[in-house]
This record gives structure tokens, sequence and C-alpha cells, in this order.
């Protein structure tokens, strides 16, 4: 008798599966007109691939063929557990080290995301990170940002240092000229108040970009 996905699992490790394999393991049990492989390859036949169960809804999902609010959890519950065992929190005892660890603490939460979020990542005089805040929540194509409130914020934490974060729903992390004239403003208003923007990263599917790395936070001086 042919071993079920659950044996080669444990006998081969999870690379063996197939995607409806690791699905079906997840969903538990089929119903009562398919079993539970049949059940998983409709699921991602009806999504179009595994990528749609991170942007999937729970009413989504529940709606879906023999899945129910039920097994729509335990799909989201995975998708999330998934997501934040590869986050890589930043830690607020260790300096800031590089562009590289800011996006691996918010790539997982940005790098599919639908609409543009702005994050600042508040650091004290050793460049420790304090916080990693949200402070605006914006469109596909557009994220409002207004450097009077964000450094009252950071003003408002004492924050010695800030580096700036916000995600392209393009997946294309390459700055549009709305994001260069957005840093430069950042950059002075940090200046006056006392707060060195040391940073600005844009996230996207295919990658991030720092200005830093690439040398432009001097020219947004």
């Amino acid at each position: 008798m042919t071993d079920g996905p659950r044996e080669r699992l444990l006998t081969h490790g999870p690379d063996s599966l197939i995607d409806a394999d690791l699905v079906a393991l997840v969903l538990g049990t089929g119903h009562t007109t398919a079993d539970v492989h049949l059940t998983a390859r409709r699921l991602l036949s009806r999504l179009g691939s595994t990528d749609a169960l991170l942007h999937a809804s729970a009413h989504e999902l529940a709606s879906l063929p023999g899945i129910g609010p039920g097994k729509a959890a335990r799909l989201l519950a995975a998708v999330e557990l998934g997501r934040r065992a590869l986050t890589r929190p930043l830690a607020k005892g260790r300096r800031l080290a590089s562009s590289r660890d800011v996006d691996a603490a918010l790539r997982p939460k940005l790098a599919r995301a639908e609409v543009e979020h702005f994050f600042a990542i508040p650091l004290d005089a050793k460049h420790r990170p304090m916080a990693t805040l949200l402070l605006a929540t914006g469109s596909l194509v557009a994220c409002p940002v207004e450097p009077a409130t964000v450094f009252r914020t950071l003003v408002r934490r004492a924050a010695a240092a800030v580096v700036f974060v916000h995600n392209h729903p393009s997946g294309v992390p390459e700055p549009s000229p709305e994001d260069v004239a957005l840093t430069h403003r950042l950059r002075a208003a940090g200046d006056i108040l006392g707060v060195e923007v040391l940073d600005h990263v844009i996230i996207g599917a295919e990658g991030y970009f720092s200005f830093l790395d690439a040398g432009m936070m001097a020219e947004a001086a």
C-alpha cells in the first residue's frame, strides 16, 4: 500500500511532498463528495497557485467547495504561521546593522501586501531599534505621509534616529520620483528636529531598495 503524504513527510521530509499533499495535510479531512486529496487539488485549481493563499480571505476560502469555515481557518493559520516563522524581528537591544536586517524583519508582512504601508523604525542614540511603527496605510499606488505627523510621533518617543520603510505592491522596489521627493522632505524635517534619517527602505516582491545603500541619502541632505 502506498504511503500517504503524512508518512512520506515523516520519512522523507516536507520537501518530498507536492503542494496538494501539503494542503491535504493542513485540511485533515475531505467531505462527503470528495476525499481530502481531491479537495486539496480542487482548492489549488480554484486558487490558481499556492501564492494565492497569501491573499485569500477567510470568506473566500470558506466559500470554496469542501472547505467551509473550519478548514479555511486551518489554512489561514498555516499561512500566518509560515509568515511568522520567516520573520526575523529587529532586536531592540542590538544595533541595527544594515538594510538587510530591515528587509528580513518586514518582508514577510510587506512583500505581498496589496496596498502601500509606511513604517518608521525609531532608533536610540546607539542606533538600536525602539519599535516598529505603522504610520500610514494607502492605496495600490500611493500612501500619503505628512512629515509633521511622522516626526511628532518620533519626537514623542525621544528617537535619536530613524529608518523609514514602505512597500510597493507592484513588486518593483525601485523608488519613484515621489519616493525621492518624500525622502528629501523627511530628511530635511529630521535635520530641523534633531532626528537623523538614516535610510528609507522600499520593499517589493522582487527585492528591496535602500536609499542609503544606493548613496542617495547624501543627496537628500
